[in-house]
């Protein structure tokens, strides 16, 4: 590292200089003084499971689920994706049919006035092409979605989703080894996001365990042998 880079390494405000949305998330976009700027606007606050998050600012997700749903006219409630940590949270342009984000689990963010990005992004090319970035990049997972949804077989679907939570429970993760996690929703509810019956979700997890794909611990944490062996089922 340059003796340059080690005097704008120590201008980075300290709660910055660890976070992991400063690595891989919107903030890596920012120097020393813009980060400056922007803690001290931020506020970092925990939110419990079942909460909805407001409207009004944006935020980085450090930890926790976040789930994304649709209300219907006639009162039912379809969920449309999810967002794991470091992943950016808002958008920059108001919604013709607003999303509802919901904490799926306990959650920390931290939060920043939606003003603050909007102007930052209007002074920097970079944070404009990484807010695309982050659009495409949702746009593509939605496609991909519609996709499983439409086409896929219930236990492709089924596989698919636990590919999914493995791949963001630890984005670098080697496919090959062994990995761990805690499913962030009830069978009930990823029978909703799949347009499944809860039977049937019972049935293809049962079916992913008798042939060694995963290992139901409890009912809600799994463990994989490796991801490679899970992704084999998805039919992509």
């Amino acid at each position: 590292m340059t003796a340059r880079q080690d005097v704008q390494q120590a201008d980075v405000p300290a709660i910055c200089k660890s976070c992991e949305a400063r690595q891989d998330g919107l903030c890596g976009a920012f120097n020393a003084r813009q980060l400056a700027e922007l803690a001290k606007a931020s506020s970092r606050h925990e939110v419990p499971a079942g909460t909805e998050l407001p409207d009004g600012t944006y935020s980085n997700l450090l930890s926790g689920v976040v789930k994304l749903t649709r209300n219907l006219s006639d009162g039912r409630q379809q969920i449309v994706g999810f967002h794991f940590a470091p992943d950016f949270l808002g958008r920059p342009f108001e919604a013709k049919k607003p999303i509802r984000a919901e904490a799926l689990t306990n959650v920390a963010l931290c939060s920043f006035p939606k003003a603050i990005i909007d102007r930052m992004a209007n002074e920097m090319p970079e944070l404009g092409r990484l807010l695309l970035k982050h659009t495409l990049n949702e746009l593509d997972e939605a496609r991909d979605w519609m996709a499983a949804l439409g086409r896929k077989t219930a236990s492709e679907k089924v596989a698919s989703f636990l590919l999914m939570v493995a791949r963001n429970t630890d984005p670098a993760h080697h496919p090959a080894s062994p990995i761990s996690f805690d499913l962030p929703l009830t069978r009930t509810d990823i029978a909703d996001f799949l347009g499944l019956t809860i039977e049937t979700v019972s049935r293809e997890l049962s079916r992913l365990r008798s042939d060694g794909t995963i290992r139901i611990v409890n009912k809600r944490q799994i463990s994989l042998a490796s991801m490679a062996q899970l992704e084999e089922r998805c039919g992509d």
